[in-house]
């Protein structure tokens, strides 16, 4: 599963389709772009961070299974943060 994809999906979409065009240049920028998605998933946990960016988004999704844990209210401040800097909010 792509992480970014389930939070980012458009954004993804168009790197997917910059890569099928051949269009190497433009589809680096375009993954430079996103790679702060996969930060915050190795900062905090993939999980939390896409329940935690679902629910941002209005989807409930419930909280992640046990032993894992939402994210913090910093870490989803700071997802906040990242997906309106990627419209994705």
């Amino acid at each position: 599963m792509a992480g970014p994809a389930c939070l980012v999906s458009s954004q993804s979409v168009a790197l997917y389709e910059l890569f099928q065009q051949g269009e190497w240049d433009e589809a680096i920028a375009a993954q430079r772009e996103l790679w702060v998605m996969n930060q915050m998933f190795s900062k905090y946990n993939l999980t939390a961070c896409i329940k935690g960016g679902l629910e941002l988004q209005d989807d409930e999704v419930g909280l992640p299974l046990p032993p894992q844990q939402p994210l913090s209210a910093s870490g989803r401040d700071e997802l906040k943060s990242i997906l309106y800097q990627l419209d994705a909010l």
